[in-house]
């Protein structure tokens, strides 16, 4: 009989997930939209927007950063081509506004080797024409002009991001376009709208009055909380709505490296929360004695049970009826009721059943990564969790902080491997990390919930509320913050499912490992105090062990992708340094792993991003005496991105002149390039780079910056030419590019010369004919794509020693 039934079940589901798929996928394949794709057609339409407008983080490519955009889902209504006549349909579509400027201000070249010099080394590898977001090549843009961004232009773009971020699902607006086909193969848009220019949309439809009200609840809360702290104010919008749109790069990275990620967005957890807060105690929940707001105020169960229903439509509605809240909402009553029951193992068909009804209300969800972790997490709340709690509770843990080493455990033993697989990167703090925030977690969010709801009538009330809810916001955010900063915090992992299947092995391994240890507790002892000294890496005892930084070093080449960031010792854990790399994260690990904790000068050699946008990298927990910059003061955009950086650490940026000299302890340079006066103004950004000449420890070491052919010529004939022959090792100009003036190279002569670029770089940095250069002119080349990061040393006999990481 059970067979029979399971098996007609089985195919009931086949058929009912196949019947859904083939609809959603209809909608892929129905009207015009499909077909003016892929002919890349300009389109007039009008599209009704269904989810929340989000602003892209921004991306260091080359030496540029990509310009700002506004991702929107919407469904096309009506559509006209070529032919000036609408038709209706209906198909979802990924629109992406440009509201960002792309090109560097004052006509800078995107790829400066896109032309020959004479004397050039050899021929040069452009960088591959970039893309659209659905695969169309780009239409060539301009720049805005030889005197730099236009104010107006600055302004236009401003209101354009404006005007877009604020629209609220169920709008309708009108707008002009490009349509290019969907990224991949299989993917939820039948295409991609692509909007240029700094439009403004054109609403034919305002949203409904659900949206609205909902709209002017999270306004309430955003407006109330404008008063915070930095952290606080970022953090308490997302922990309650899930709006993420204040969270820093840096601070998203920091609760991505500690596994808190999940804080930021709307999940199962903040509806519990809410409805424990309503009910009381889930174990009293159906007795008489039970405890929490509606027994207090004499609501009977039914009626109680009726408002926690409400409370939760209210959710969903507040927090957008996207796929992601309702698995959010779904998920989170499942946990409620198995806790209020007392019976998780009965629960374990309605997770099921939840999990179906949800897919077949959006077979996409199946391929979401955001919905497997859901179900992981509560599952395992479900099955493991209680089974861990117990054991512990066994072996004399107190109940409470059974219950949540428990969850906290098992949660990241099903979610880890998926999370490598995202990451490519394994958190070692994430329990002690989960634990720390879990008692925080609670009362910002019902204090941020209060929020939302007295906004609109109380805004005072709402203030002081958002006041008392910054306190355990900004402790959630420094535990973040500080398990992010850990040096052995993470570990890398190969981000691919034959990754995730080693690494649930590995879990299984320790789990088993752990019950046989929990019986032995000097050996749980040994183990856990072995584990701290591995999160921490004390740097003597890691100097030890891995030989890094070597002792004596005096100038580090810092791994960062395709970018440069060097450094040059001064002595206990002092540091200069020269350019911050592409990627804040990579050059805080490596000063982390250099031990470097006071940053008397930090020097800019010019402002391509590159160079420049790592600079919070370097900022991050460290001393800063001052920011050193050329005076050639493009692109813009990295200008002010480096003033406000500064401005707000309170860090003065001063400029650098040729012929100035500085000295920290032992190390001491003298600035080269680029010359004052008018005259002398370069040709962009590169050919204006700061250029050093460092001494130390009886070293000489010249770095170029991104020189090119024509300043590194003019330096060979200014004044400081003798000074630059015959050193010790050469930071080799633009990341070895092929555009390098000879003369240079064989007037320099370096013993040691290295190159810092990122491993598969599309701009076939180093070139071939660059490195044989230098060592035809008996240099060793060394290359961090290859090598890694490098610190050089010097022996007794004053040869050169260098060092990998």
């Amino acid at each position: 009989m059970w067979p029979r039934v399971t098996v007609a079940a089985s195919l009931l589901c086949v058929g009912a997930a196949a019947a859904s798929s083939g609809l959603h996928g209809a909608d892929l394949r129905r009207g015009p939209v499909p077909e003016l794709a892929r002919e890349y057609a300009t389109v007039t339409a009008e599209v009704e927007i269904t989810s929340d407008p989000r602003l892209t983080r921004p991306r260091v490519r080359g030496d540029q950063v990509t310009p700002d955009s506004v991702l929107i889902n919407a469904e096309v209504r009506s559509v006209e081509g070529a032919a000036r006549t609408a038709v209706a349909t209906r198909a979802p579509v990924l629109v992406v506004v440009d509201v960002g400027s792309r090109w560097s201000a004052g006509g800078a070249r995107a790829n400066p080797e896109s032309r020959q010099m004479p004397g050039q080394l050899g021929p040069s590898r452009q960088a591959p024409g970039r893309q659209a977001f659905g695969g169309a090549p780009e239409e060539a843009v301009g720049p805005a002009g030889a005197g730099g961004v236009r104010g107006s232009g600055v302004r236009s773009g401003v209101q354009s991001r404006t005007s877009w971020l604020g629209l609220l699902p169920s709008t309708r607006v009108r707008v002009t376009g490009r349509l290019v086909p969907a990224l991949a193969g299989g993917d939820r848009f039948a295409a991609v709208l692509r909007v240029r220019g700094r439009v403004v949309p054109s609403v034919v439809r305002e949203p409904s009055g659900t949206q609205r009200l909902a709209g002017r609840l999270r306004a309430g809360l955003r407006e109330a909380t404008d008063g915070l702290p930095a952290d606080a104010r970022a953090l308490l919008p997302g922990l309650v709505v899930g709006d993420t749109s204040r969270i820093t790069p840096e601070l998203d990275e920091a609760f991505k490296a500690t596994d808190l990620a999940h804080t930021l967005a709307v999940s199962g957890s903040n509806l519990t929360i809410i409805l424990v807060l309503l009910l009381g105690p889930p174990g009293l929940a159906q007795q008489v004695e039970r405890r929490g707001l509606a027994p207090r105020l004499g609501v009977p169960l039914r009626a109680t049970a009726l408002l926690g229903g409400a409370l939760t439509l209210g959710f969903v509605v507040v927090c957008r009826p996207d796929p992601s809240v309702l698995r959010a909402a779904a998920c989170g009553a499942i946990v409620l009721l198995a806790l209020a029951t007392g019976r998780r193992r009965s629960l374990i068909p309605a997770l099921a059943t939840a999990v179906l009804l949800l897919v077949l209300y959006d077979p996409w969800l199946a391929r979401s990564y955001g919905f497997l972790l859901s179900v992981l997490a509560t599952g395992a709340l479900l099955t493991l969790a209680p089974r861990w709690s117990a054991a512990l509770r066994r072996r004399r843990v107190p109940p409470r902080l059974a219950e949540a080493l428990a969850a906290a455990g098992a949660a990241q033993a099903l979610c880890a491997p998926v999370v490598a697989v995202l990451s490519a990167r394994v958190s070692l703090v994430a329990v002690p990390c989960n634990l720390l925030v879990e008692f925080a977690v609670a009362p910002a969010t019902v204090l941020g919930f209060a929020v939302l709801a007295t906004a609109p009538v109380a805004m005072p009330v709402a203030e002081a509320l958002a006041w008392c809810a910054s306190w355990p916001a900004a402790w959630i955010a420094g535990v973040a913050r500080s398990g992010a900063a850990l040096p052995g915090g993470g570990v890398d992992w190969p981000g691919n499912w034959g990754g995730a299947f080693l690494l649930a092995l590995v879990t299984g391994g320790v789990v088993l490992l752990g019950r046989r240890l929990s019986r032995h507790p000097w050996l749980c002892a040994v183990c856990g105090v072995l584990l701290l000294l591995v999160v921490v890496q004390p740097p003597p005892l890691t100097r030890v062990l891995t030989g890094w930084p070597p002792p004596g070093w005096r100038l580090a080449m810092c791994d960062v992708g395709q970018g440069d960031a060097t450094v040059l010792a001064a002595g206990g854990g002092v540091g200069v340094v020269v350019d911050a790399g592409p990627d804040p994260a990579l050059v805080d690990r490596c000063l982390r792993k250099l031990g470097i904790t006071r940053v008397p000068l930090v020097v800019l050699t010019h402002f391509h991003a590159d160079h420049v946008a790592g600079l919070p990298g370097v900022l991050r927990g460290r001393a800063v005496g001052a920011i050193e910059t050329t005076g050639f003061e493009e692109p813009v955009d990295q200008v002010e991105f480096v003033r406000r950086e500064a401005e707000a650490r309170d860090v003065p940026v001063v400029r650098a002149a040729a012929g100035e000299r500085r000295r920290v302890g032992a190390l001491d340079w003298e600035v080269l390039w680029p010359p004052p006066g008018p005259a002398s103004r370069p040709d962009g950004p590169n050919d204006a780079s700061v250029t050093l000449l460092v001494r130390a420890a009886g070293l000489r070491m010249l770095l170029l910056g991104d020189l090119e052919p024509p300043a590194q010529q003019a330096l060979l004939r200014s004044p400081a030419a003798p000074l630059v022959r015959g050193v010790d090792v050469l930071k080799v100009a633009h990341h070895g590019s092929a555009y390098q003036a000879p003369d240079l190279i064989r007037a320099v002569a370096p013993r040691l010369a290295l190159i810092s670029c990122g491993a598969d770089n599309p701009y076939g940095h180093p070139a071939p004919s660059t490195v044989a250069a230098l060592r035809a002119g008996g240099a060793a080349v060394l290359r961090t794509d290859r090598d890694g990061a490098l610190a050089v040393a010097t022996g007794t006999g004053g040869e050169l020693r260098v060092a990998r990481d």
